[in-house]
């Protein structure tokens, strides 16, 4: 006789990273091609001598940093292993009984129904706008007397789409105070709509009781085999995410990384707008050879194929170049070095592959 699982696990899907394969250029996982900034990496070395002793539980000084950076009181930030263990404490803290409920747009981070089943609540997906963008109205038409959360990934992954400011407190403001909103932010740093829309959700959040903002380093900052996010909300909810937070969960090596990387910020916005302008030549390629690419505000572009998704994936494979299929919706492309980008562009605009794949 074997040990009791719970018997619904059975039906929750493991989540699935982009693969990998020696010699192939990897464009699956949405991690930033950039190393850690110099500042970072010398942090990391310096920490790694370190390891014998347990890191601090609180992060009180990366969270200090962080609430210095943002502007807001040290109370309200919370540090995770990477945004995504945030979003299952999220659930954690809001849902007790499968008759809780945790609306998210579809198709959105595939973490968002994983991370409910394993709470024990009810996923409520609802579908996106034709144009590829969170369906805000319908997702506040869908919340009922049981819903406890709300996912809102902005930009989206994996469409990469995004709702500017006004939107977003449109949103807010129709959502009842006793449902937790979560803006899940983890490609901010992406962001380049006008100042006047641009959403900068901590700021969104300020007088907003009920909001909670998810970032993360894996991003932009270039420190995804490290797992360290953060959250930043009111204080009622920062204390309940430690109080279900695994001990010890968001290493040393990490915390000092995410320290220096704050501190070398400038670097980053450097970095960061030589990707923007890749992501744009490739996008603005791909629409040129009759793809269907939605405006990306994120480090990746999204190609809408169809029946054709897995088939288009799979010739980008054998052509040595991997992408990301998500089943009928679309395909995910992640902006590379721009000759990782060339040679995705060599196969993607092909005469035979375009007359097989474009519109």
């Amino acid at each position: 006789m074997t040990a009791h699982i719970r018997p619904d696990l059975a039906t929750i899907p493991a989540y699935v990273p982009g693969r990998d394969h020696p010699g192939a250029t990897k464009l699956a996982s949405n991690e930033t091609t950039f190393g850690p900034l110099p500042a970072a990496a010398k942090a990391i070395a310096e920490a790694a001598e370190l390891a014998n002793r347990y890191p601090d539980n609180h992060a009180v000084e990366l969270r200090t940093a962080l609430a210095a950076f943002l502007g807001v009181p040290v109370e309200r930030v919370a540090a995770g292993c990477g945004s995504v263990a945030l979003c299952q404490e999220l659930v954690q803290i809001t849902c007790s009984s499968p008759a809780d409920e945790v609306v998210f747009a579809w198709r959105s981070f595939e973490a968002y129904p994983i991370v409910t089943q394993v709470g024990n609540a009810t996923a409520v997906p609802v579908p996106l706008t034709p144009e590829l963008t969170h369906d805000l109205d319908s997702m506040a038409a869908a919340v009922t007397e049981h819903t406890r959360l709300i996912f809102v990934c902005n930009p989206n992954n994996p469409t990469g789409t995004a709702h500017g400011r006004a939107a977003l407190e449109r949103f807010l403001d129709a959502i009842p105070a006793r449902v937790l909103v979560v803006l899940d932010e983890a490609y901010f740093e992406y962001l380049r709509l006008t100042p006047q829309d641009h959403p900068n959700g901590v700021e969104i959040a300020r007088d907003r009781p009920n909001v909670v903002v998810l970032r993360t380093f894996s991003k932009a900052y270039g420190l995804a085999g490290l797992r360290v996010g953060y959250a930043v909300g009111d204080p009622a909810v920062i204390t309940a995410l430690m109080k279900v937070h695994i001990p010890f969960s968001v290493n040393r090596v990490a915390q000092a990384a995410a320290i220096a990387s704050l501190e070398a910020r400038p670097e980053l916005l450097d970095r960061t707008g030589a990707l923007i302008a890749e992501r744009d030549r490739v996008r603005d390629a791909l629409v040129t050879a009759g793809y269907p690419v939605p405006p990306s505000e994120a480090n990746f572009v999204w190609l809408a194929l169809g029946e054709h998704n897995v088939a288009f994936s799979e010739a980008a494979a054998e052509a040595g170049v991997l992408v990301r299929p998500y089943g009928g919706d679309g395909v995910r492309v992640t902006t590379g070095d721009p000759h990782e980008n060339d040679r995705f562009l060599r196969f993607a605009t092909d005469p035979a592959v375009k007359a097989r794949f474009a519109a």
